[in-house]
C-alpha cells in the first residue's frame, strides 16, 4: 500500500500514466490479496447445520472477484491510455525508471512467495498473477522510461500500457474461465472424469458406475459422489475405505461418497431415467 501511494505521488509529478496504472493495478492487488487472505480464513470455518460444509466455497468466489477485478483495472488503464494516444503528455523518465525499478522488485518478491503454492489452490494462483502482472507492468514501465529519455516519444508510455494490459489480460483469462468453471461445478481441470469413471468401472465386482458427479468445495478440494451397481456387495467398509483413499491418492479427490446398489430395484438416477 505503501509503494501504491507512491506511484500515484510520483506518476502525477512525472506525468506518466505507466506509473499511475501501475499503481492503480497495484491498488487492485492490496484489494486481493485482502480477499484471498479473507476467503482462506472463512473457508476453515467449522460447518454448521445450515452450512454443511462451512465456507469452502468463499475461496471460489474470491478468484473469480480478483480476476474480475483485474480486469476491469485493466480496463480503465486501456481507455485512458487510449485517450492520450491522441494528447501525449510530457514524462519525466528518470523517475519513472527509479519508481518502477522498485515495483520490480516488491512484486517480484511477492509473486516468489506465492509460486509454490499456485499449482494446488486457485486462490493463491490469482494472487500470484496478480503480483507476477505486477512485475511485468513494473518492467515495462522501466523500458518506457529509457525509451522516452532517448528518443523524447511521449506517446510511448501510453501506448506500452495498453500493450502491457493485453499481457495482463491474457494471463488472467484462464483464472476466470476456471473459476467460473468451479462457481458453476464443473469438474476441477486438474482431474479426468473419464479417468475417475474407468477406475470405479474397473473395481472388482462392480457391474456399472452411474450418478458420477465431481466439483469443487473450494479451490484447494475437491468432492465425488457415484453409484456403483454390485450384484454381490461387498461385506464390511473395508471396500468403501479403500475406494475413498484410492481416489484421495489417485486424483486428489478429498470427500467422496459412494452409494452402492445390488442391481435388485433400479435407481430413478441410473441413466435410463436421467433425461
Amino acid at each position: 500500500m505503501g509503494f501504491v501511494i507512491a506511484e500515484v505521488v510520483y506518476g502525477l509529478a512525472a506525468h506518466s500514466l505507466a506509473l499511475l496504472s501501475d499503481a492503480g493495478h497495484n491498488l487492485s492487488d492490496v484489494f486481493g490479496l485482502l480477499i484471498a487472505w479473507g476467503a482462506i480464513h472463512i473457508g476453515k470455518s467449522i460447518p454448521t447445520k445450515r452450512h454443511t460444509y462451512g465456507y469452502r466455497r468463499s475461496s471460489i468466489l474470491a478468484a473469480l472477484v480478483n480476476a474480475v477485478v483485474l480486469l476491469i483495472v485493466v480496463g480503465g488503464i486501456t481507455w485512458e491510455a487510449i485517450e492520450r494516444l491522441y494528447k501525449p503528455e510530457p514524462v519525466a523518465g528518470t523517475t519513472v525508471i527509479w519508481v518502477a525499478a522498485v515495483g520490480v522488485l516488491i512484486n517480484g518478491i511477492s509473486a516468489w512467495l506465492f509460486m509454490a503454492g499456485r499449482k494446488h489452490d486457485l486462490n493463491v494462483k490469482g494472487a500470484f498473477l496478480h503480483m507476477a502482472g505486477d512485475a511485468i507492468v513494473s518492467v515495462g514501465v522501466i523500458i518506457i522510461g529509457f525509451a522516452i529519455r532517448a528518443t523524447g516519444w511521449h506517446w510511448l508510455d501510453p501506448a506500452v500500457s495498453i500493450l502491457i494490459g493485453a499481457v495482463i489480460v491474457w494471463g488472467t483469462w484462464s483464472l476466470l474461465r476456471e473459476s467460473i468453471n468451479l462457481a458453476l461445478d464443473a469438474v476441477p481441470e486438474a482431474i479426468d472424469p473419464h479417468a475417475v469413471e474407468n477406475y470405479l468401472a474397473a473395481l472388482p465386482g462392480v457391474q456399472t458406475v452411474h450418478d458420477l458427479h465431481i466439483w469443487g468445495m473450494s479451490t484447494t478440494e475437491v468432492a465425488l459422489t457415484a453409484h456403483l451397481v454390485m450384484p454381490v456387495p461387498p461385506t464390511g467398509d473395508n471396500f468403501l475405505h479403500d475406494v475413498a483413499h484410492a481416489l484421495r491418492e489417485k486424483f486428489g479427490i478429498g470427500h467422496s461418497t459412494v452409494q452402492i446398489e445390488h442391481g435388485d430395484v433400479e435407481c430413478h438416477l441410473a441413466p435410463a431415467h436421467v433425461v
